[in-house]
């Protein structure tokens, strides 16, 4: 299988449980899904249904109890820390609802971060932050502390924070949850932008105007996924995307 059919993420029957006993909670109960390059998922659900569980083991930030679960084609159980923040730092961007910025650092300073954690030189993070800046808009704004920004601004600038390591997952925890309509707007006009370019996104959301956004939809209950509802025709994506895809 190439890289280009390889699924970004592809969960087998993967479970999640917490306690012992009568304590035992269930966080998740058997999930199998599969997420291809490109794709735009947004997953929903209640307090409780297991999406933010879902979401830590996508992102490599816990491990399932038991299934399997391979990112970009790369099982992920039994690693230890170090070798998941590797995974993490250079096949996942993520976006949170706090946005996560160092305050006292400028814009470009902290897109330039997960590169210096990569170990890239100074001249070469200066040059991929500026460009990553520039595809969220926000060039002319590097210097500036995340103070002098709006939280619109803030967001973006964590979305080119995201994606300055060119990662294979974009993933995005209630990224609007802390923003106001205009701001709102201006984040996910630019989730539309990154996903037509090809980069394939999750966004964990509980509301509806986000969800709207995506070309496929998973509702969570009860630690299972009830709903997988594609709301993007196979044939409206890009040429080389639309054999890939499996709802």
């Amino acid at each position: 299988m190439t890289t280009a059919q390889r699924p970004v993420i592809d969960l087998t029957d993967v479970t999640k449980t917490y306690g012992e006993g009568d304590t035992v909670v269930h966080a998740l109960a058997g999930v199998t899904r599969r997420v291809e390059r490109g794709d735009y998922v947004a997953v929903m659900g209640a307090s409780g249904s297991g999406k933010s569980t879902l979401m830590n083991i996508i992102g490599c930030l816990d491990s399932p109890t038991a299934g399997r679960y391979l990112l970009d084609g790369v099982d992920v159980r039994h690693r230890d820390d170090a070798q998941l923040s590797r995974i993490r730092n250079r096949k996942i961007g993520f976006v949170f609802q706090s946005f996560n910025l160092i305050p006292r650092t400028s814009a470009l300073s902290n897109v330039e971060l997960p590169l210096a954690y990569a170990g890239v030189r100074a001249a070469e993070r200066r040059r991929r932050a500026l460009d990553a800046l520039t595809r969220v808009g926000l060039r002319d704004r590097a210097g500036h502390l995340p103070s002098q920004l709006s939280g619109g601004q803030q967001q973006r600038v964590a979305v080119a924070r995201a994606i300055v390591t060119e990662p294979v997952l974009l993933l995005a925890d209630e990224p609007t949850g802390a923003l106001d309509s205009h701001s709102t707007a201006e984040v996910l006009d630019l989730f539309d932008e990154l996903s037509a370019a090809g980069r394939t996104l999750v966004v964990i959301t509980h509301e509806d105007e986000v969800a709207a956004r995506a070309k496929r939809v998973l509702r969570m209950r009860d630690g299972v996924v009830v709903e997988d509802v594609r709301t993007v025709a196979v044939t409206d994506l890009p040429p080389d995307m639309g054999a890939l895809v499996e709802a």
